[in-house]
């Protein structure tokens, strides 16, 4: 097993990294340095790179699962979890670089807090953004996860936590895994039933975001919210 140590100085890259910093490392040695080591007949560096090859860009990384990476030669499963691990904590940092009294009143601020959460995801999933009077965010909740449906995505789930936390509105946001954003007729039908219930509990949906890959929908900008 080749340990990073035992490679020749100038390809190490935790000397590199405390030599430029780690902006100067090219994404499969950040890889290396994670995974620490080889195995016999394949170095950390030649193993970080056919992760990086394999994987298009790290989002694409980020959905691999645990099985599917110690399907690639030379991967075990404390490997995938230290390299997952990584990159969770990198997400982390993502939401916490927004402020904590955040505002998310227009729909490119919402896509802009929620890609790294669903740009990428493999399923739908339901998120509800709980903001107060002055429309900052109280909180982000996850509620469903799944194909949505009007027997999945009930209004008691939605407006149990908007009584809890006092929210005075709430966003509602979900992902679309094929990638285009274009709400479907369910979507729809579920958002009208949302802001009905919405009216008569006096806490207003103020949009429903549709995430795509790169690009996203708000129904309240297509009118279909009023």
């Amino acid at each position: 097993m080749f340990l990073i140590k035992e490679m020749p100085h100038k390809e190490r890259p935790r000397e590199r990294f405390l030599e430029y910093g780690r902006e100067a490392l090219s994404t499969h040695e950040l890889i290396a340095i994670i995974l620490r080591t080889g195995t016999k007949r394949t170095s950390v560096l030649e193993l970080s790179k056919s992760i990086f090859y394999r994987y298009p860009s790290i989002k694409a990384l980020n959905q691999a699962s645990v099985k599917e990476l110690t399907d690639l030669p030379g991967m075990g499963s404390a490997k995938a979890i230290q390299l997952l691990s990584a990159l969770e904590l990198g997400k982390r940092l993502f939401a916490e670089s927004f402020p904590k009294n955040v505002k998310l009143l227009h729909p490119e601020k919402v896509y802009e807090y929620l890609k790294a959460d669903l740009e990428m995801g493999t399923q739908e999933m339901f998120y509800a953004l709980y903001l107060d009077t002055k429309g900052a965010l109280i909180k982000k909740q996850l509620l469903f996860i799944g194909s949505l449906s009007s027997a999945l995505v009930h209004p008691r789930e939605i407006f149990k936590h908007a009584v809890t936390l006092s929210a005075a509105s709430i966003i509602i946001v979900h992902n679309h895994p094929s990638g285009d954003p274009t709400p479907s007729a369910a979507d729809v039908r579920i958002t009208k039933t949302m802001v009905q219930n919405g009216k008569l509990m006096d806490i207003e949906i103020l949009d429903h975001v549709v995430i795509g890959k790169g690009k996203y929908y708000s129904m309240r900008q297509h009118n279909i919210i009023d």
